[in-house]
């Protein structure tokens, strides 16, 4: 399905609702405008497999150019908004864009990066005026509103987020589908059958709309009817207040922003009313476990985690009532068929940490523009596993426990240290706001195990304070894997999204040693 299926029979249902102003767009808008913005950019020469691009805010806009791209067997590539300039222009001219859709709320980042892409002619701005643009508003208006005679189905180009490396477009197979044939939209299919979403529920989307998760979470939701209410930008309070207003009854979060809830005062955590809540989805990184038990504690067993990747190789899902049995995996394969190899491609036994691949019949993403890249993701004997670089094993019972990512990996001394590990226990220290794991050079060693820590409000660093860090790890693992120092800083360098830029906090280690 897709918006026009409900447009159809329910036209003022609430599509999109923007949570700090209650702007709303109904499935008969979403349905409309993206058919005229389809129509229009047929009419200027696009044809299935070209690439939009859009740089934007979260805003309801974005709903309307994703669903004109899907339903008109084009690309649609979201844009980081807090890249640079010249950032946001390679990916432009990495993508191939023939067309720019931004929010005027970024006029200057549009705006200079547009200018080092001279062929992209086509622009437009909505929400506003950014020079050099034109008018998003009436390129709308000039399409026409009837359906398009076919609506092959299009797909996401979606590019990584850099947390280990320049971004690299992750380009999907077009599928040989209508976007109204069944089958065309897994992740609705998933929601669907796995997590049970119908067009009764209203979906809490906290995290900015260029990511993978809350981008497609949001248009399945779109495909089953249901009604999104987007958040501006997250907040643990406004998070909260939303949840009420709205009567969410689904969300989905990351870890980051469970810290920041269970980091609020007793008082504000009981202010509000949270019963409509049935269903709390959680990914983007591996949960601590005394973060998700506390979680659980106070929303109730409502939990399910997925482990996937914006290359769709495969996912896992987890429910509360598993991980009472599994606490600290990330659960059983729902997509593919999880093996755990080593760094020859050799499979391993349950309980051997190795690098994670999942078994599909084909896989269906490259990394555009980086055919090495493409080879290195697949197994050297089954070409048809795929990994992104995460590590973990298998228990007896196939549950699948992640370690960390091959890159952040340590080796002291010889011995495997993995920093997710050390950052789990560091999450609930009730002196730290949050802290990051990283090897940093050491002569005798190789690398020793470093802990950057950014304490809560009024509290300042100390010597003591660091033994504190250091003794308090050492109390709950091997003591090898606990820090051998403790660096404070005012803030850690994450993403919105809240993953962990750790190659720009290592960096910063890498150059003082040189």
């Amino acid at each position: 399905m897709y918006p026009g299926t409900h447009a159809a029979t329910d036209p003022d249902r609430p599509a999109v609702i923007i949570a700090g102003t209650g702007r709303t767009l109904t499935y008969g808008e979403l349905d409309e405008r993206s058919v005229r913005v389809a129509s229009a950019l047929r009419a200027s020469g696009l044809r299935p497999g070209d690439v939009i691009a859009v740089l934007s805010d979260n805003a309801a806009e974005v709903f309307e150019i994703y669903w004109a791209a899907l339903r008109s067997g084009l690309y649609v590539t979201p844009v980081n908004r807090h890249l640079s300039a010249s950032e946001v222009a390679h990916i432009l001219a990495d993508s191939g864009a023939q067309v720019l859709f931004a929010s005027a709320a970024l006029d200057a980042l549009a705006g200079n990066a547009a200018a080092e892409v001279p062929d992209l002619h086509r622009r437009y701005a909505f929400g506003g005026v950014i020079e050099g643009f034109g008018s998003y508003r009436e390129l709308c208006e000039s399409g026409s509103p009837g359906p398009l005679d076919n609506q092959p189905r299009g797909a996401e180009m979606l590019y990584s987020s850099g947390t280990t490396g320049h971004p690299k477009g992750i380009k999907l197979a077009l599928p040989a589908l209508s976007v109204d044939e069944p089958g065309a939209d897994l992740i609705a299919m998933m929601l669907q059958h796995v997590f049970a979403v119908t067009s009764a529920d209203v979906y809490l989307s906290p995290a900015p709309i260029y990511h993978a998760a809350p981008l497609k979470w949001s248009a399945a939701v779109h495909a089953i009817g249901g009604t999104v209410v987007m958040m501006e930008k997250f907040h643990p309070v406004a998070a909260l207040a939303a949840i009420e207003r709205y009567r969410v009854t689904v969300t989905q979060m990351v870890p980051t922003m469970f810290v920041r809830l269970l980091q609020l005062p007793e008082e504000q955590r009981a202010g509000y009313d949270i019963s409509s809540l049935r269903l709390a989805v959680h990914a983007g990184a591996p949960c601590p476990p005394e973060v998700k038990d506390a979680m659980i504690a106070w929303w109730g067993p409502i939990f399910t985690e997925y482990y996937g990747a914006t290359e769709s190789h495969g996912t896992t899902v987890m429910s509360s009532a598993e991980w009472a049995n599994k606490r600290g995996s990330v659960g059983k394969a729902v997509l593919g068929v999880a093996h755990i190899c080593d760094d020859d491609g050799r499979e391993l036994p349950s309980g051997e940490v190795g690098l994670v691949y999942f078994e599909r019949d084909q896989p269906s993403f490259s990394y555009h523009n980086d055919p090495e890249k493409t080879a290195g993701s697949r197994h050297p004997a089954h070409r048809n596993w795929a990994t992104v670089g995460d590590m973990g094993y298998l228990d007896e019972d196939g549950y699948l426990y992640l370690t960390d990512r091959k890159s952040f990996m340590i080796i002291s001394g010889g011995v495997n240290i993995y920093p997710q590990e050390v950052e789990n226990v560091l999450a609930l220290h009730p002196k730290v706001f949050d802290a990051a794991v990283i090897g940093v050079p050491d002569p005798e060693m190789g690398e020793q195990v470093k802990a950057v820590v950014q304490l809560r409000d009024g509290i300042s660093p100390s010597d003591e304070i660091a033994s504190e860090i250091i003794g308090y790890v050492r109390d709950r693992l091997a003591h090898f894997k606990a820090p051998r120092s403790v660096d404070f800083v005012d803030q850690l360098p994450r993403s919105e999204t809240g993953k962990l830029v750790k190659r720009i906090l290592k960096a910063r280690y890498v150059e003082a040693s040189a």
